[in-house]
């Protein structure tokens, strides 16, 4: 799968689904449970304050990007050092999202022909992120900075494809993409950690369902 290629789908589907905090032996039910939702794209994150679960979740995403090679593409969250960017890259993974803005994991990401998705906040931050080869910028928090915030950073900067994630659901998800927003990164809203700790991943298909027919 070409670098192109991911991102390509990402424009294309919009939504990244975020799986954080669940342990890795149930990703591949809740990707099942997404795609059979219509979800294409899905970020599996990185727990930081757990390191000795890091080649757990690796894993994770490894299995996911092959069984569903060509149809869903896995990625990491949470990717804070370049040892993370190494280890999806070796998975099988194809992009890498931060909540941060660093330089050396954008540079790394790159050498490794993954896609790119640091996050930032301010114009400043955005713009080190884009000027170290960022192929999107992942502005966080969305819904607590807003649409209004979001409207007016793309004002001076509508050169940066920025991906509003952080509070993203149903009701706002429409207006993020519509104020420029080329994605979105959604959490709670998709994988809710209720729904999977009861097994009842028929919810996180209605909720991938309704959260596609909002924004069609």
């Amino acid at each position: 799968m070409l670098h192109e290629d991911i991102c390509s789908a990402i424009e294309q589907y919009k939504i990244i689904a975020i799986v954080r905090g669940v342990s890795a032996d149930v990703c591949m039910p809740v990707a099942q449970a997404l795609y059979a939702g219509g979800i294409r794209l899905m970020e599996i994150t990185y727990n930081q304050s757990a390191p000795e679960t890091w080649e757990q979740t690796a894993a994770a995403i490894g299995e996911v990007a092959e069984a569903f090679r060509g149809r869903m593409f896995a990625g990491a969250g949470t990717v804070t050092n370049t040892r993370l960017v190494e280890m999806t890259a070796k998975a099988g993974g194809r992009y890498i999202i931060s909540p941060n803005t660093n330089a050396e994991v954008i540079r790394r990401t790159k050498e490794l022909g993954l896609v790119s998705i640091p996050g930032a906040m301010t114009p400043s931050e955005i713009l080190t992120a884009h000027d170290a080869g960022a192929d999107y910028v992942k502005l966080f928090p969305a819904s607590e900075l807003g649409i209004g915030y979001l409207k007016a950073i793309r004002a001076p900067i509508s050169h940066v494809k920025l991906m509003a994630t952080g509070g993203i659901n149903e009701t706002n998800a429409r207006a993020f993409l519509e104020a420029g927003s080329v994605g979105l990164g959604v959490g709670g809203g998709l994988a809710n950690k209720k729904a999977i700790a009861e097994g009842d991943y028929a919810k996180l298909t209605e909720a991938a369902k309704a959260l596609l027919a909002a924004i069609s």
